[in-house]
């Protein structure tokens, strides 16, 4: 059992920076060094206990820890640790866990700087009033800059680093300044122990055997074993079976007090009850008002998700419900297409989110899947007036009925090295960027702003970032708004019938060109048949662009040797007849790649 602390010995705090700046490793250490696992238990990223996150060397979930340490003023502290991810993509999870935190250590990579992602964390701490620790790690390497990064964090984040922490996570240096630095500077949680049960939601996932389990955050009162609680967006109210705290491993206890972060299991068996940032409080004595939590997360990216066996529809359902119970970001609903069956529309916040979702979706529930080409939401205005929201093309009114188009623009941060900066201009400008910025940090780094449309980021402008500037440039980017644009839906159709699945939409002067595109490599990618399969790619009535998938042939002719040539004629015309009768009744199977075809669209 765990000891109860005194409320002024408690630490919330997370753990944010860039991608690949040392967030995990930091945290292996501090467990480490305040004995929370030892020598022989601990591992590489240790709170990083997806496969997927192992693989891919990336946090993508956030993950709570308590950990009991005790300071050089002799008193013992409770610190309860959040590591969360890096990625643009995953910025929900650190505000989330930033919900539950009164201070955070900024780490900051000593050989490379101060990257967007950095930037962007540092504001989401800062509006939410944390105390900000920084962190410049791995000073170990031959290129650490510790006073150049210590001048960026002053000058480009307006942040007091004269206090910085000079860090190596993977040598242990400076892991227990770290920690004293959490004891003085991290203010303790407040809230009453006599008030009210008041608890945040800050995660929830899905266990077999226990149901839904849900980590919160006590900002006021105290939760026990057999406490009747009631969860006040949903009003569903349970009984409280189990209390526990990640250490990193699951441990009972008795009860959860004011600023404790652990976990309630309540026999919670549906889904849809468990919402992230809802509050939990007692039936008895219920809270007034709900805790003000973060900011709900929109998705950003859409696209449909389908499986290849049609039997197991139920099964993906299901899937995602238990998904997006651990993943508020993620929004689905059902959809049909008529060359994939019945599917589900799915919201993610970008395409590293996709990818991530749909992998999880294989492995974790066994499932194969065939996902669409992402889109965004597009503002559809039609001649009567209505203003539509439209994620799907096949959802696009008719080209006569449209009165005006608007599609959601992004505001992008790009940090990058100068040598790169003409190769990531030019991208830009392809991609119908507006610059608005554009500073040198010093010699060697500059800081560029540009406007652009999000339906350009989401195909493959993160992947070209990173080829044109060798894997050094950053991006992070925020929605600035809608604005008007000239937009068509390009349709592709397969011997005169229309894919729905592959259709796009884009800006009218690169129309042609991406229809050509895309009618070339699913060329490539469609089986030849026993016919002929004509593709074709359409804006409304107009063919703008056309490629043929010419048929297998069989010799008819082999077995005649010699004779009238009319025989040859005769054999040749009921093989053209009977080809003609099996395009008109054959299906061309599209392979799961296809679909991926939009993708692979190169400006």
């Amino acid at each position: 059992m765990q000891p109860t602390v005194q409320q002024d010995h408690i630490r919330n705090f997370s753990i944010i920076a860039h991608i690949d700046h040392g967030k995990s490793t930091l945290a292996d250490r501090l467990l480490e060094y305040s004995g929370a696992v030892t020598s022989r238990e601990s591992k590489n990223q240790l709170l990083d206990d997806m496969e997927l996150e192992r693989e891919r060397g990336i946090t993508i979930k956030a993950r709570a820890v308590r950990i009991s340490y005790q300071a050089e003023n002799g008193n013992t502290y409770l610190f309860n640790l959040i590591d969360t991810p890096g990625h643009v993509d995953f910025s929900y999870e650190v505000s989330r866990s930033l919900a539950a935190c009164e201070g955070a250590l900024l780490v900051v990579d000593a050989a490379q700087g101060v990257e967007a992602q950095t930037i962007a964390n540092a504001y989401l701490a800062i509006e939410a009033d944390l105390e900000i620790i920084p962190i410049i790690n791995k000073i170990d390497l031959p290129s650490a800059d510790v006073e150049g990064v210590r001048a960026q964090i002053e000058e480009i984040l307006g942040i007091d680093a004269s206090q910085a922490i000079p860090a190596s996570a993977k040598q242990g240096i400076g892991i227990k300044e770290t920690l004293e630095a959490a004891v003085m500077h991290v203010p303790p949680p407040k809230g009453e122990l006599h008030m009210p049960l008041q608890a945040l939601i800050i995660d929830s996932w899905f266990d077999n055997y226990q149901g839904a389990v849900i980590l919160v955050k006590i900002a006021n009162g105290c939760v026990k074993k057999g406490t009747q609680i009631r969860l006040m967006s949903t009003e569903a109210e349970h009984e409280v079976l189990s209390l526990g705290v990640f250490t990193p491993n699951p441990e009972v206890v008795n009860q959860l007090s004011v600023g404790e972060v652990g976990f309630i299991v309540a026999g919670i068996r549906d889904v849809a009850e468990t919402k992230i940032g809802d509050t939990v409080t007692e039936k008895a004595r219920p809270a007034s008002v709900p805790i003000e939590g973060y900011q709900e997360v929109k998705p950003m990216v859409f696209c449909g998700l389908y499986t290849i066996d049609t039997d197991r529809f139920e099964d993906l359902r299901d899937a995602l419900k238990k998904l997006s119970l651990n993943d508020s970001s993620f929004q689905f609903e059902p959809e049909t297409s008529l060359a994939l069956g019945f599917g589900f529309r799915c919201g993610f916040l970008g395409l590293l989110h996709m990818e991530i979702i749909k992998e999880r979706l294989e492995r974790e529930y066994r499932l194969s899947l065939i996902g669409t080409a992402p889109t965004v939401i597009y503002r559809i205005t039609t001649n009567k007036g209505e203003v539509l929201k439209i994620d799907n093309p096949a959802q696009l009114p008719p080209v006569g009925e449209i009165a005006g188009f608007e599609e959601p623009y992004i505001k992008g941060v790009i940090i990058t090295r100068s040598d790169f900066l003409g190769s990531i201009l030019k991208l830009c400008q392809e991609r119908r960027g507006r610059q608005e910025d554009l500073k040198y940090l010093d010699a060697d780094r500059v800081i560029v702003t540009y406007t652009l449309p999000l339906n350009e980021v989401v195909m493959d402008f993160y992947d070209r970032l990173k080829s044109l500037s060798k894997g050094y440039a950053s991006f992070d980017y925020e929605l600035s708004g809608y604005q008007d644009a000239d937009l068509v839906k390009v349709d592709l159709m397969l011997n005169g019938e229309t894919v729905d699945a592959l259709s796009f939409i884009t800006d009218r002067k690169k129309s042609h060109f991406r229809g050509r595109q895309l009618a070339e490599k699913m060329k490539e990618m469609i089986p030849r048949q026993m016919f002929e399969v004509a593709i074709q790619a359409a804006i409304g009535a107009k063919i703008i662009a056309r490629e043929t998938v010419s048929a297998l042939k069989k010799n008819v002719t082999a077995k005649c040797y010699g004779g009238d040539i009319s025989r040859k004629k005769k054999l040749w015309a009921k093989q053209k007849e009977g080809k003609k009768r099996m395009k008109s009744v054959g299906r061309v199977e599209i392979p799961q790649e296809a679909f991926l075809a939009v993708l692979k669209i190169q400006e």
